[in-house]
């Protein structure tokens, strides 16, 4: 698919289909499922560089997928980025998975 006027590739992330009452009928993620990503999650709050925009959150640390501000080992992402043990790092960012609240609230947006 490509954008009109501008012949850049667009993407799909999702496809929400709401009946007239604004209900949830069918949800579908454009991308591999994942852990559950908690509330509480690390997130970039500033800045952009490389592709990695503001609102993008940790996805995994050297190939292993975290688990909302926690690495699979059960250590905060913080704490185990603060040690110069554990470099070289490789970090993936990328948009937050919606919890089910909040797929719930955006399907009712589409109705109002």
């Amino acid at each position: 698919m490509t954008a009109p006027l501008t012949g850049r590739k667009m993407a799909i992330f999702s496809v929400y289909v709401v009946n007239k009452a604004g209900g949830l009928i069918y949800q579908y993620d454009n991308y591999v499922p994942r852990s559950e990503i908690h509330d509480e999650k690390v997130v970039v709050s500033f800045g952009q560089r490389d592709g990695i925009r503001v609102g993008h959150a940790v996805l995994s640390i050297n190939g292993v997928d975290v688990n909302g501000k926690y690495t699979a080992e059960g250590k905060e992402i913080l704490e185990y980025l603060k040690d110069p043990v554990n470099y070289p790092v490789s970090i993936r960012f990328g948009r937050p998975r919606l919890t089910s609240n909040e797929k719930l609230m955006l399907a009712s947006m589409f109705h109002s």
